[in-house]
Parts: C-alpha cells; sequence; structure tokens
C-alpha cells in the first residue's frame, strides 16, 4: 500500500513537473515569435497578418500558398523567413516544360568506388530535399509535375524508383501564385491544394507602407537579418504546439465548423448559404489544421489553451481554398469569404 501510494505521488509530481515545462515552453515560444516578427519586419513592410499565418503553418508543420499579384515581396517574404530560421532555402522556378526529376532529383549510372568497380544507379537528390521549399509560380507547370509535391507534402517523403527517400526534417512547401495571368498556367488539383494547410492573400500596401517600401528599396541601405530559431527548436515548438489541450467545446466547434461547409451534409440543413451557393465542402484535413492552427494562435498569443476566437482567427485561410462556389455564388456576387463568415456566425 505504502508502494502504490509512492508511486502515485512521484507520478503526480512529475507530471507537475512537466506541466510546469510546458507551460515556461509556450511562455519562450512567444518571445521567440515576437523576435522572428522583429527581424522579418526588417525586410518586409506591413503584411503583418500574411507573415503571422506563415509562421503558423510552419509552427504547425503545414504548408503555405501565398496567392498575390506581382510585386508584393512575396518571394521575398519566404527567403526572409528562411534567413531568420536559419533553414536550408531552395527555390524551384515553375515552368511549363518543368518535369518531375527536376523537382525530385534522378538516378544517375555510376561506378563503386570500391575494389569491384562495380556500376550500380546512385540517386542525386533535386532541390526538394532541403528545408523550405519556394514553389514560385506554382501553377505555371503541368499536372504531371505538380503532382510530384503530393507524396512529399504528405508524407514528407518521396519515392523514386521504387525506393522511399525521406526528406529532411523540418520541411515546409511555400508556394507563390498569380491570381490575374490565367494564360500559361494549370489550375492546381484539389488534391494538392487540399495538403496546403493555408491560402494566403496578400493585398497591396497602404499608402504609408508603400512610402517605406520605396524609401527602403531605392537607397544603399543594408539589412542583416539574424537567426532567431534553430531547426531543432522549430522541431520542439512543433511538438510543444501538439501537447497543447484542446476544451470539448472549441474541438465540437472546429468540427463542426469544417462539416457545416459541405452541401447536404448532417447539421448544415439550417445553414441556407451552403445548400444554395456551394457545391463541394471542406474535408476531414480542414478539421484537424482548424484545431491545431488554433493552438498555435493561441500559444504566440500567449495563451495556454486556444479558444473559439482562435479557431475563428485561422478559419479563412484554411477554408477558402477548401469550398467550391457554384455557379448561383458567382451569379449573386457571393463570395467564399462570405459564406465562410455566414457559417461562423
Amino acid at each position: 500500500m505504502y508502494s502504490y501510494l509512492s508511486n502515485l505521488v512521484e507520478n503526480k509530481t512529475m507530471e507537475t513537473e512537466n506541466l510546469q515545462n510546458e507551460v515556461e515552453s509556450v511562455d519562450a515560444l512567444v518571445v521567440k515569435y515576437n523576435l522572428l516578427r522583429k527581424e522579418i519586419a526588417k525586410v518586409i513592410v506591413g503584411q503583418d497578418q500574411v507573415v503571422e499565418s506563415v509562421l503558423i503553418s510552419i509552427l504547425s508543420r503545414g504548408h503555405c500558398l501565398l496567392i498575390g499579384v506581382p510585386g508584393l515581396a512575396k518571394t521575398l517574404l519566404v527567403n526572409t523567413i528562411a534567413r531568420t530560421l536559419g533553414l536550408t532555402y531552395s527555390r524551384i522556378q515553375f515552368t511549363p516544360d518543368l518535369m518531375p526529376s527536376d523537382i525530385l532529383g534522378t538516378e544517375i549510372l555510376d561506378i563503386n568506388p570500391d575494389a569491384s568497380q562495380k556500376k550500380e544507379f546512385r540517386f542525386i537528390p533535386g532541390p526538394l530535399f532541403g528545408n523550405i521549399i519556394l514553389a514560385d509560380e506554382i501553377n505555371r507547370c503541368p499536372p504531371k509535375t505538380q503532382s510530384a509535391l503530393l507524396e512529399a507534402m504528405e508524407e514528407r517523403a518521396v519515392t523514386v524508383a521504387g525506393k522511399r527517400y525521406e526528406m529532411k526534417n523540418p520541411f515546409f512547401v511555400l508556394a507563390t501564385q498569380n491570381p490575374i495571368e490565367q494564360e500559361g498556367t494549370y489550375p492546381l488539383p484539389e488534391a494538392q491544394l487540399d495538403r496546403f494547410m493555408f491560402n494566403v492573400w496578400l493585398n497591396y500596401p497602404s499608402l504609408e507602407e508603400e512610402l517605406q517600401v520605396v524609401k527602403r528599396t531605392t537607397s544603399d541601405r543594408q539589412v542583416k537579418v539574424e537567426v532567431v530559431l534553430t531547426d531543432k527548436e522549430i522541431i520542439f515548438y512543433q511538438n510543444l504546439i501538439r501537447k497543447i489541450p484542446v476544451t470539448d467545446n472549441v474541438m465540437d466547434y472546429a468540427v463542426k465548423l469544417a462539416t457545416n461547409s459541405r452541401p447536404s451534409a448532417n447539421g448544415s440543413s439550417d445553414v441556407s448559404m451552403v445548400d444554395k451557393y456551394l457545391s463541394w465542402g471542406a474535408g476531414p484535413r480542414a478539421s484537424q489544421f482548424l484545431i491545431i492552427g488554433a493552438k498555435c494562435h493561441a500559444a504566440i498569443n500567449g495563451k495556454y489553451s486556444p479558444d473559439i476566437e482562435d479557431v475563428q482567427a485561422v478559419a479563412k485561410p484554411i477554408l477558402r481554398h477548401r469550398i467550391i462556389r457554384n455557379y448561383r455564388a458567382e451569379a449573386d456576387g457571393v463570395s467564399v469569404e462570405d459564406i465562410i463568415d455566414d457559417l461562423m456566425a
């Protein structure tokens, strides 16, 4: 009996210590996050919501699709974030003639350096084998090449000639897309869109922000960005975020938000805009991303558990590329954001 009580007390003590360590780690994450924002702000003017979304996707082990007209610093943003995180960075310029082997890598016939001098195939990794992958103008390559990213984005591995190769950890795909130019482009398939945690729209800067951009970029001002997080720290905080507890009501809200977006789904009969304006709703991956995104949003704001407001804060970039409007919505001028607002209301 004494041994049982002793073990019980010891277990309780360990749980208390672990909880205390996790609370301190969340506090440390807030400090690191604010330092990240300051370093990124040395180069990127404004775009606060965009920067927050990209950092949340990284800390949540997600991928991010950045959509905006040319000249809004999409590529510069990804490059700057890579430098502040101290990660290897690969840029892939997607073009119509790009082949899957140009991304994944290829096998070459090589001579074994040992005494046998036997010829054998050797795998040469492509640019996809990095930490942060910038898929620039991802919709400019044909579906055959786009599909080369499917396995890597979901399983953090690729299969070439029947052999499986693991990606580096951490691994993120940050893709850019131009929404106004459609000549020579190929729409991303739904399977690949669903693998992006966030679909982030970049808007034009305000007058004051554009003045700052012009002042910075038309002078000889040199900016040095410091490394704030290492790869090991990123992995640690990714694991920490997944340990954050979620109350049942928040979990229920997030799952219902995703399921209610499906036309004729259970529970969506009272959401009139869904059946009227949507032809397809969000899948289960949206529910998963809503919870992990809410956890991360809560953590970077110094909260130890997410609430419904945290779910709502990440809902639009998570849902906007997962729900498909029908012809009636386009005819009536109802946007995806309008439908998401109605769902959250």
